[in-house]
């Protein structure tokens, strides 16, 4: 069954990609990016570049070895590990093969910063999703109560929205790109749970 959905999954994915290719999402990217555009000030250009430098590899990498240090040294969950960089490190390949597979071009309407490299779909948000989905996925079951699990949730979400649109505001990706990066980010992080769980049964 899981098989079925990832099938669909990675189908829609290419359908979002076609869009892309054939101009049909002009108006909708046009508008996200006037609405999110136009609210440009100086404290939210700060805010913006700021969640941009958190979705960085200078910051993930960093992160990421802290979180591992945490399930490997605190939690002793050392198998984890395989799930959270495995995770991580597959995503951002994913992203590299992707993007010269589709070739699509940053926007030129209003950049506050500059990125080199193709848009689609957009790495940023792909860490993002993959990153915090895999810490909220494996610290869940470690909180003492509803209370923190609510509030790890809501932080997670609040970063992966928060630093997709970044991207926006930034002027460096189209709402479609975040989107498709969030789509593979989640087909991908989905199949990873998947595999993990399986291989961790088969072990014990």
């Amino acid at each position: 069954m899981w098989i079925i959905l990832l099938i669909l999954a990675v189908a829609g994915f290419q359908g979002l990609a076609m869009l892309v290719s054939r101009n049909k999402l002009e108006r909708f990217d046009a508008s996200i990016i006037h609405a999110v555009q136009g609210r440009e000030n100086d404290t939210l250009t700060a805010i913006a570049k700021a969640l941009g430098k958190i979705g960085s590899s200078s910051v993930v990498i960093p992160a990421l070895l802290v979180i591992a240090l945490i399930l490997f040294v605190v939690l002793r969950h050392r198998k984890e590990l395989v799930l959270l960089i495995g995770g991580m490190l597959g995503s951002t390949l994913l992203n590299d093969a992707l993007k010269p597979i589709y070739k699509r071009a940053r926007p030129d309407i209003h950049r506050i910063v500059e990125e080199q490299g193709y848009g689609f779909p957009s790495g940023h948000s792909m860490a993002a999703f993959s990153f915090y989905f895999l810490v909220t996925y494996l610290l869940w079951r470690h909180l003492p109560n509803r209370g923190w699990r609510t509030a790890l949730l809501a932080f997670s979400a609040v970063m992966i929205v928060s630093i997709g649109l970044s991207r926006v505001y930034l002027g460096v990706h189209y709402p479609s790109d975040v989107l498709a990066g969030y789509w593979v980010s989640a087909c991908w992080v989905t199949l990873c749970v998947r595999l993990f769980r399986q291989w961790a049964r088969a072990r014990r």
